[in-house]
């Protein structure tokens, strides 16, 4: 399995960035697709997941109502669209592949993952 990340960047607090994650070399549909994030010295953390059929979404506290994850299963992709973004969602943000349909928020049931995007926000 391997993955293209793209969207990170440089934006003001209060901005939006879209990241995209298209994935190649599995049947993208059967499993779910997660975003995490690391900031500097810290662990990294769940941010959102979706089931392989796009119908279940779930998020962390910090990030509702702001980010939406979606899938398009005809494109192997997976976005993150981000809005009123704030500066501690500064942080390298990664896509990821669990081993099942509806997926977990634990680090360690995502066996696939990309390379990362860095996301900076300012205040």
């Amino acid at each position: 399995v391997q993955f293209v990340e793209s969207g990170g960047g440089l934006v003001q607090a209060g901005g939006s960035l879209r990241l995209s994650c298209a994935a190649s070399g599995r049947t993208f549909s059967h499993y779910a697709m997660g975003w995490f994030r690391q900031a500097p010295g810290k662990e990294r953390e769940f941010v959102a997941r979706i089931s392989g059929s796009g119908a279940n979404t779930y998020y962390e506290d910090s990030v509702k109502g702001r980010f939406t994850i979606s899938r398009d299963n005809a494109k192997n992709t997976v976005y993150l669209q981000m809005n009123s973004l704030k500066p501690e969602d500064t942080a390298v943000y990664y896509c990821a592949a669990a081993a099942s349909r509806f997926g977990s928020q634990l680090v360690d049931t995502y066996p696939y993952w990309g390379q990362g995007t860095q996301v900076t926000v300012s205040s």
